[in-house]
């Protein structure tokens, strides 16, 4: 079992890393507009009162650290992704691991974003209330994509 949830540990850093140089790829390459963890950061901090859904996280009590936060959620719930995924698999995966079932869990994972996180931040269902929905979702299904191709790619180099 300690197995398992250290190589999850690993796969979810790694698959975090590869999509964080993904989204640098995205803003050097592309012009894309970078990740603002912050908002996340704030969103987190307020969760500890209870209030999951902001009409606004702009609007929210900002909180000194939320960057901080935000960065340390990010690699936190990509961790956590990984050891679920790891533990869901098991030893058979992590010994001979293949693409689809990271790309399947890395898919599935978009929900957490879509219909917690998006509403969370005020942004909506899947962004629905944000200016360019499509191109979010869009956005979020290549970076979780890029996700299970590093849970994927990291699982080969530590079998």
């Amino acid at each position: 079992m300690f197995d398992i949830l250290w190589r999850g540990l690993a796969i979810g850093a790694g698959a975090t890393i590869l999509m964080d140089l993904w989204a640098i790829v995205l803003t050097q390459v592309f012009g894309q507009t970078p990740p603002n963890w912050a908002p996340v950061g704030r969103w987190f901090w307020h969760l500890r009162r209870g209030k999951v859904f902001h009409d606004s996280i702009a609007d929210a009590e900002p909180y000194q650290h939320e960057l901080a936060l935000g960065w340390i959620s990010h690699y936190a719930v990509g961790i956590l992704y990984g050891v679920i995924f790891a533990l869901i698999m098991g030893q058979g995966w992590l010994a001979a691991p293949t693409f689809l079932p990271a790309w399947i869990f890395g898919i599935v994972t978009v929900g957490a974003g879509w219909f917690l996180l998006q509403p969370g931040l005020g942004i909506g269902w899947a962004a629905s209330k944000h200016p360019t929905p499509n191109k979010v979702r869009c956005f979020n299904l290549l970076a979780h994509t890029v996700f299970a191709l590093g849970l994927y790619g990291t699982a080969l180099i530590l079998r």
